[in-house]
């Protein structure tokens, strides 16, 4: 896509991260997206970014680093990662998801996760064309009520 520009995520971007994630989401789940960005912007070494055409964010990438958790001295997770409806299938993505990787390997870290839906099949095939993988961890999970 020619008129694409991949850029770091501002806080300022909050409210179309959010109109991105209800479009694709379409559930009543609200996120307070300026919050989590706004933690991002005092955090070093994150690498969330947007991506726009002709000056509208359609994409975000929204990652962060992990020292020494999982017993991995240094690894990267992406959190949340979308595409307007309307652009999907252009390349937006993965051109979001490989200026992180860019960033991830200058900084010398060279493991990537996220977590995906088991029957989530379009994020499933978007990570695997990414070169993603099985891990070698399982997701476990505790309601606190």
């Amino acid at each position: 896509m020619d008129n694409l520009v991949i850029r770091e995520l501002r806080v300022e971007d909050a409210g179309d991260v959010s109109r991105i994630y209800g479009s694709i989401v379409k559930n009543n789940e609200k996120i307070d997206f300026k919050r989590i960005l706004n933690e991002q912007s005092k955090s070093s070494g994150m690498a969330s970014f947007v991506a726009e055409v002709n000056g509208k964010v359609v994409g975000y990438l929204i990652s962060y680093r992990l020292s020494g958790g999982f017993g991995i001295d240094r690894s990267a997770w992406i959190a949340l990662v979308g595409v307007d409806p309307k652009f999907m299938d252009q390349g937006i993505g993965k051109g979001l998801a490989e200026e992180a990787f860019r960033f991830y390997r200058e900084k010398g870290i060279n493991n990537i996760y996220t977590t995906v839906e088991w029957d989530s099949t379009d994020m499933l095939q978007f990570f695997k064309a990414l070169g993603f993988d099985r891990s070698e961890f399982v997701n476990l999970r505790k309601v606190i009520e």
